[in-house]
């Protein structure tokens, strides 16, 4: 197992991503003065968002607007679909996460479990999850012709167990050593996760939802605040190209995941950098980026607009999906709010 701390190489790129993360991190602790309504629902739209990216880099169709309006309505009425049960999933899972991670320790138990919340929704994965795979599988990404095309071949089946026990049991000794970086360790951990791809379905989920629990428990309490899945959604070309140029070398002698580290800790630094974005503005519409800001200031107090009239106020500007989101982060930060159902639907500043 020397090659788990073998492959991380440390430089100085690496060592000042880290040190800015941390210097954030007790200034989060220090300074934040956010009310717990506006901390509420920050976490209320993060799961939303997070919930909506993750399932879309692995081929979700739903936007976030379809997401809200699927949690909202699940205990009346059960997700139908490939892709509105992947999002109960994920939205139950990470929910859990979010609440109860100071509760949970990373053990192959705990992985299974997390693996059966995440498919509990879905029908076709009835009879696999919870378990590890008994087939092989590959990691493919889809190009924009939607042409798939094979990235990596994963751990075949009969060795996942061991090799999950090998990255779980070095795992939990290395962060009681305390002598990596916890930040190294948890991108160390999701390296060798998706390396081994232990499930039939469902890996990269996972792996989204692993990194929030274990940032979560080594301290960087603004987690909840910040989608990170979002961040990583906006970034899915480096994300893959990452992942391609680490594992190219998985298990030679040449095995380094620089690539990948670098890839993590500029994700951690974009979030952190959203973070303190909420941490110095109490205004829920300063949370808002450009381009949503551009959206909200088409709304008078007391008028309604329909998506329609949105989409050609703004052509040319933006496309309809950036249109959507924009108004689904603004009906969750209780901006604007919805009125009417299906094509009637309009939407009024708060």
């Amino acid at each position: 197992m020397d090659r788990f701390r073998n492959r991380i190489k440390i430089n100085q790129g690496i060592l000042k991503r880290i040190a800015a993360i941390d210097e954030f991190k007790g200034l989060w602790h220090g300074s934040l003065r956010l009310s717990p309504q506006i901390l509420g629902r920050l976490r209320a739209s993060v799961l939303i968002t997070s919930t909506g990216a993750s399932t879309r880099i692995e081929g979700s169709k739903l936007e976030d607007e379809e997401v809200a309006r699927l949690l909202k309505g699940l205990h009346a009425k059960a997700p139908k679909g490939r892709d509105e049960e992947e999002v109960a999933g994920y939205a139950d899972l990470l929910g859990r996460i979010l609440d109860n991670h100071k509760t949970f320790k990373i053990t192959e138990g705990q992985v299974l479990q997390f693996h059966q919340i995440l498919l509990h929704f879905s029908k076709k994965d009835h009879i696999h999850k919870g378990n590890y795979k008994s087939t092989d599988n590959v990691v493919v990404m889809r190009n924009e012709e939607g042409k798939e095309i094979v990235m990596f071949r994963p751990t075949p089946p009969h060795l996942v167990k061991k090799e999950m026990d090998d990255i779980l049991f070095w795992t939990h000794s290395e962060f009681e050593k305390k002598e990596l970086h916890p930040i190294l360790l948890i991108a160390n951990f999701i390296f060798e996760f998706l390396a081994i791809h232990p499930f039939k379905d469902g890996n990269g989920r996972m792996s989204r939802a692993l990194t929030n629990l274990l940032m979560l428990q080594s301290g960087y309490t603004y987690i909840p605040y910040v989608s990170m899945e979002e961040i990583i959604e906006e970034r899915k070309v480096e994300y893959y190209l990452a992942l391609r140029a680490t594992q190219k070398n998985h298990k030679t002698e040449h095995e380094n995941i620089t690539p990948w580290a670098e890839f993590f800790l500029d994700v951690l630094i974009e979030q952190t950098k959203r973070a303190r974005n909420i941490m110095e503005l109490d205004q829920p519409e300063k949370l808002l980026s450009e381009k949503q800001l551009r959206v909200y200031s088409l709304f008078e107090q007391n008028k309604t607009s329909s998506k329609g009239e949105l989409y050609k106020l703004l052509e040319g500007m933006m496309p309809e999906v950036t249109i959507r989101q924009a108004l689904s982060r603004l009906t969750a930060l209780k901006l604007i709010e919805r009125i009417g159902q299906g094509r009637s639907t309009r939407y009024r500043k708060i």
